[in-house]
């Protein structure tokens, strides 16, 4: 007969795992407005997805401007409270281990992986914040002020804060990822079986963007920038769906 778990335990788990539903659900809910983007092929923007960079549709001057930047604040604020709460709480969803005596949870590189997603959060939220003015792919005015300096100095730090935002949220895909391969238990997480792809293929469309940027500011071209950009977006979305689901996948098994 097997032993029961004394009620104290069971209700320490039922506890846990309600906690970790709530913060997969933050991550989930900051995951689908961060994708909100493709809102673009059903409202006429003006802006040529090939193109333009996602950050464009949210600038002062665009139409729906307000409504994108509202998007993007909402998915910051939900990954960050999803990425604290998992700091605060000790809440690791990755928590099982193939070795004995090791727990999983402990330890710094889960701590830094958390944070690397919400330094993501944080940064995304004041990227809706420091808007672009003006749409410098599209408009050729626009990309003349930007040369010469003549744009307000939100302008100029939304690049900042975008560069930090993907800085976070590459820290926090690598360390996690890397974390679901080498301690869950079988049956492995989603995240271990499918985090690495996302991780490359996100390191490749980030690889792809900055190469992009650096042509377009070049005068080159932009070589695909706005697709390079859209699946660098794409990719932290789908990763951080991907995580949400493993989290209350390991949840249940504890």
């Amino acid at each position: 007969m097997a032993k029961q778990q004394p009620h104290s335990e069971r209700l320490a788990r039922t506890s846990r795992c309600a906690a970790t539903r709530v913060l997969a659900g933050l991550l989930l809910a900051g995951a689908l407005a961060y994708s909100t983007w493709s809102l673009e092929a059903f409202l006429p923007t003006g802006l040529s997805p090939r193109t333009a960079y996602v950050s464009e549709l949210a600038a002062e001057d665009q139409p729906y401007g307000t409504f994108f930047r509202t998007l993007d604040l909402s998915a910051g604020l939900l990954v960050l409270a999803g990425a604290t709460g998992a700091l605060l709480g000790r809440t690791m969803p990755l928590g099982r281990t193939t070795q004995p005596g090791r727990a999983a949870r402990r330890g710094w590189l889960p701590v830094v992986g958390w944070a690397g997603i919400a330094l993501f959060g944080a940064a995304t939220a004041a990227d809706s914040r420091l808007p672009l003015s003006c749409a410098a792919t599209a408009d050729a005015g626009c990309l003349a002020r930007e040369r010469a300096g003549d744009v307000p100095w939100t302008h100029s730090a939304h690049a900042v804060s975008s560069s930090i935002a993907v800085t976070g949220a590459l820290i926090g895909m690598v360390l996690l990822t890397f974390i679901a391969r080498r301690h869950t238990a079988a049956p492995r997480l989603a995240l271990a079986r499918t985090g690495p792809a996302l991780v490359v293929l996100e390191l490749l469309a980030t690889g792809w963007t900055l190469a992009s940027v650096a042509a377009f500011d070049a005068g080159r071209g932009t070589w695909g920038l706005g697709i390079a950009q859209r699946l660098q977006l794409l990719f932290i979305a789908v990763w951080l769906v991907v995580l949400a689901w493993s989290a209350v996948s390991e949840a249940r098994r504890e």
